[in-house]
């Protein structure tokens, strides 16, 4: 069975776990979701990670107890080639690790660049990427975990869109430094880039998982299982 890990931080991470049980619904595959709290939980049957949103320096503050971001940075430097799909904060975390680590993708960010939490705002994407297609619709929820956590209800969009364009949400988000960018570009807002893909790296300055699109998630999967054949 496919395992991924989500880095239990900060942010939307329990919609990320209902986002990818709903994209392996729609693919008609299964999946097993790892909680990563702490370094311990991350070890090499995980196939990809998922790296959320958030605050990058609290994530970091936070995982100092359990050694979490090391251990999640160890992963990705010992498994160049796993996919890992870093969102919002996760973006940061993958261009600036700090230390003595190499960034994971070939671009500068700048944090909170669009502002402060009242400047957050909604727009549709321009989407490059390849990603698979649905085979089935998940309609589900997931219950309560033992923590006492269930996901946000996502909001339906809009049948009717060009299948290219993505509704995009931008939480306090980050901004890619345009002139740095030195890897894929995959989502476009205008003429600016929010999206862009490095190897097996894919960073995104807004939160896929707070919309009812589950296309990067499908992407993530099927590069595990296309990993696997």
């Amino acid at each position: 069975m496919t395992r991924i890990g989500v880095a239990m931080l900060q942010g939307a991470r329990h919609e990320h776990c209902e986002a990818i049980q709903h994209a392996a619904h729609e693919m008609n595959t299964k999946v097993e979701i790892i909680q990563l709290r702490k370094a311990s939980d991350i070890d090499d049957s995980i196939q990809a990670l998922v790296l959320p949103g958030g605050e990058s320096t609290t994530m970091r503050i936070a995982s100092q107890s359990e050694s979490l971001l090391d251990g999640i940075f160890t992963w990705m430097t010992n498994f160049p080639e796993r996919p890992v799909l870093g969102t919002c904060a996760g973006a940061i975390l993958l261009a600036n690790p700090e230390g003595n680590l190499a960034p994971f993708i070939d671009v500068e960010v700048a944090r909170n660049a669009w502002g402060r939490q009242k400047f957050s705002f909604e727009a549709p994407l321009d989407i490059t990427l390849n990603t698979p297609d649905k085979i089935s619709n998940a309609e589900f929820e997931l219950a309560r975990d033992k923590f006492n956590h269930k996901p946000l209800p996502m909001a339906t969009q809009a049948a009717k869109r060009q299948r290219n364009t993505f509704p995009g949400v931008f939480i306090r988000a980050p901004r890619f430094t345009q002139g740095s960018i030195k890897c894929q570009k995959i989502a476009m807002l205008d003429d600016e880039t929010v999206g862009v893909l490095d190897g097996s790296k894919l960073a995104l300055t807004f939160h896929p998982e707070l919309t009812s699109d589950r296309r990067f998630h499908r992407w993530l999967i099927a590069q595990i299982i296309h990993d696997n054949h």
